[in-house]
């Protein structure tokens, strides 16, 4: 395979949270966006005495893309403006389309504030065609055991979107990606091959890889990709967790003001108008 060259290498800025600190790598000043992926914070792994809710993200809007949770361990209540209403354990997913608007909150489980521990995650955001900006709000659930799982020389791929080797992923996008959560033990290879007209990066939870055959990189750091070559190359120098990040680049003008992924500030400046008029919905706990 003919492995694409490093474009970028991301370091992870460190982002007050309110009552937690997430490891931010995109976005940076010089990567803005690495569209479709607008966003990634990496929360945890942080451990968690009985009571205390590490997250507690209150009732929050958002418009115009695509707020997905990968929950590695512990636990997470979601509940909504649409009246959904859910439960994350280690190994779900939680993919929202805020759509024209929805309102949601996110906080520990109340078993995980019951029992304590570990939790760990990362909230990445995706974003919308500017076709599909005001499309319907949906909330998607996705449990573990539903995810399509790939295995090959101690590398075990988890396919969430997209096409590989002949499988296709549990969830259909609004634009073509593919994404991956990759565990590869000490030792282990495995190629990945993207589209060629797909932008590409990876982000390491946890380990250490070596990347094309040639260089080590550790985790917490997010590797951005050219568009020339047929995929990439991982190798495990210790266990390792990685997210496979490819899409189709949204080729639109890009304007945004905190919750709110818009392609004008005309659109902005309506979002903000539509949330305070209520035409959002209404979260009701």
């Amino acid at each position: 395979m003919n492995h694409r060259s490093v474009s970028h290498i991301l370091e992870s800025s460190i982002i007050d949270m309110g009552s937690f600190q997430v490891k931010q790598p995109l976005p940076t000043q010089n990567v803005p966006q690495i569209s479709p992926f607008l966003l990634l914070h990496h929360f945890g792994p942080i451990k968690v005495e009985p009571g205390f809710d590490p997250i507690d993200l209150g009732p929050h809007p958002h418009r115009g893309f695509e707020p997905v949770t990968f929950l590695y361990q512990g636990g997470i209540r979601h509940k909504d403006s649409l009246g959904s209403e859910g439960i994350l354990t280690a190994g779900d997913i939680q993919w929202m389309t805020a759509g024209r608007g929805i309102i949601h909150s996110e906080r520990a489980s109340d078993y995980f504030m019951e029992n304590g521990g570990t939790i760990e995650g990362i909230q990445l955001w995706v974003n919308l065609p500017a076709i599909d900006k005001l499309t319907q709000p949906k909330y998607q659930e996705i449990r573990k055991s539903e995810i399509p799982v790939l295995s090959e020389n101690k590398a075990t791929h988890r396919l969430v979107s997209g096409h590989l080797y002949g499988q296709k992923g549990i969830i259909d996008t609004f634009s073509p990606m593919l994404i991956i959560q990759t565990s590869i033990l000490s030792g282990g290879k495995t190629n990945i091959p993207i589209p060629e007209n797909f932008n590409a990066c990876i982000y390491i939870l946890s380990g250490e890889i070596i990347l094309n055959d040639h260089f080590n990189y550790p985790a917490g750091k997010m590797i951005h990709f050219s568009n020339i070559g047929e995929g990439i190359g991982l190798e495990g120098v210790q266990d390792s967790e990685i997210l496979v990040l490819c899409g189709e680049p949204i080729d639109e003008p890009l304007a945004q003001y905190g919750p709110f992924v818009m392609n004008s500030q005309t659109e902005i400046l309506q979002a903000m108008r539509d949330y305070q008029m209520g035409k959002m919905g209404f979260y009701i706990d």
